[in-house]
């Protein structure tokens, strides 16, 4: 006989995450149950309720039946409480919490797994009831009379589940108690394949709710959006037509205005619309799971929630996409009013450009007559300069013609002087431009 060898342990550098992970699959296993037994199932929103507030609340209970305390990091617990066992779950948005009765029984209903919980502690639970369900599973089989009694004769959706080794019957309505009802016949399940059933079922129905609370604010968002679609049409509108006198500064006004609202709706309802989509996934793959086969005469499971379920996820969808296209028909519309106040302004700088231009030329021809004159004017005085000294001179007794001399002294004063404006000119320009 070979020996057994000891398991080797390496000294591997793991990731500070991998056994949480590789632990997360394993988090929150089916109940291995079998029938009969009765359960009770609630779906309780959040609404600000910490992890920490519903421990200390549940540690209430536990107390009671003299049960060990969940830990501080947990989100998943099963406890045996005498003749009852709870199962607690928290998910993001919700808890639920299952109480199952093992016990023989004649009616599935009359006294469910919930009676046996202390009614104080009930009325003190936090949050918000969201799902309520009774669920019953048993071997022996019921006549027609019998479900139509269980189910107060509303009309039944049943199916059998599992290559038919068990039969699943609901009417998804709440009864007098304010709790849906489930009956399950066991004819063949193991105990793993019970658990599985039962915890598919209560899914479906927790999840089929929890996808429905986007569907009020996706019919709300849908009128707002028509409201907004017709002001961004007569927005268009006025873009497009030549011939309506428009206000770029008031347009621009009425887009801004419209796009914030739609920023704002987007913000209020796309978390629950997506959260709306990824909850009636898995209310498909639940119903999958269960591989219906149909009872004659009867809609199955999966039927009537394409024919319930459906439109109203196709309505909470279309809210999103609508959504999703009026952001970017209002993007459009401001990228064209931007475009034409663009052009608008670009015409108004080449008209300022081309008055600027008119101007320095009108500048240019000013400059030139000012220093024509001053050239003039300098070389007047220059002259009259020169014609005085020459008198000077003559009166002295130099043999100078004042006259003679003011016309030699002419062309060399005329030259000096346009000289010396233009130089003048020259280093101004200059530090003009090193300015």
């Amino acid at each position: 006989m070979a020996e057994t060898m000891p398991a080797r342990s390496w000294a591997l550098n793991e990731h500070s995450l991998r056994r949480v992970l590789a632990g997360e699959v394993h988090a929150r296993p089916y109940e291995q149950i079998a029938a009969p037994f009765r359960a009770s199932h609630l779906a309780i929103l959040h609404d600000g309720l910490g992890a920490a507030e519903e421990r200390a609340y549940l540690t209430e209970l536990l107390a009671i039946h003299g049960a060990e305390a969940p830990a501080e990091t947990t989100n998943y617990f099963s406890r045996d409480l005498g003749a009852l066992r709870l199962r607690w779950e928290r998910h993001a948005e919700f808890s639920t919490y299952t109480f199952l009765r093992f016990e023989p029984f004649d009616h599935p209903f009359s006294q469910p797994a919930l009676a046996l919980v202390p009614v104080e502690w009930l009325e003190r639970m936090p949050g918000a009831v969201l799902t309520a369900t009774h669920l019953a599973v048993e071997k022996t089989p019921r006549s027609a009379d019998d479900m139509a009694t269980l189910f107060d004769g509303n009309p039944l959706i049943a199916s059998k589940i599992l290559g038919s080794a068990a039969e699943c019957w609901t009417d998804f309505r709440l009864h007098a108690d304010g709790f849906g009802r489930i009956w399950v016949r066991d004819k063949d399940l193991t105990k793993g394949q019970t658990g599985r059933v039962m915890q598919r079922l209560l899914e479906i129905e927790t999840y089929r709710m929890m996808a429905l609370l986007a569907f009020p604010p996706a019919r709300q968002a849908n009128a707002e959006m028509a409201r907004m679609d017709a002001g961004l049409a007569a927005i268009v509108t006025e873009l497009a037509d030549p011939a309506i006198a428009q206000n770029d500064r008031e347009l621009l006004e009425r887009l801004t205005s419209l796009a914030a609202e739609a920023e704002r709706l987007d913000a209020a309802t796309n978390f629950r619309l997506g959260a709306s989509r990824a909850y009636y996934a898995i209310v498909n793959q639940r119903i999958a799971e269960l591989r219906e086969d149909r009872i004659p005469g009867l809609q199955t499971i999966g039927e009537f929630m394409d024919r319930r379920l459906a439109p109203a996820m196709k309505t909470c969808e279309s809210a999103a996409e609508r959504q999703q296209l009026l952001a970017r028909r209002a993007a459009r519309a401001g990228d064209l009013l931007r475009t034409r106040v663009d052009i608008a302004l670009e015409e108004k700088n080449r008209d300022l450009l081309r008055s600027m231009n008119r101007r320095a030329h009108l500048q240019l021809r000013l400059q030139e007559t000012v220093e024509g004159l001053s050239v003039v004017a300098i070389s007047y005085y220059l002259l009259g300069l020169v014609l005085y000294a020459a008198k000077g001179m003559k009166g002295a007794g130099l043999p100078v013609d004042p006259d003679i001399a003011a016309l030699v002294a002419l062309p060399v004063i005329l030259g000096a002087v346009i000289l010396g404006v233009r130089r003048l000119r020259r280093v101004l320009a200059g530090r003009h431009d090193e300015e």
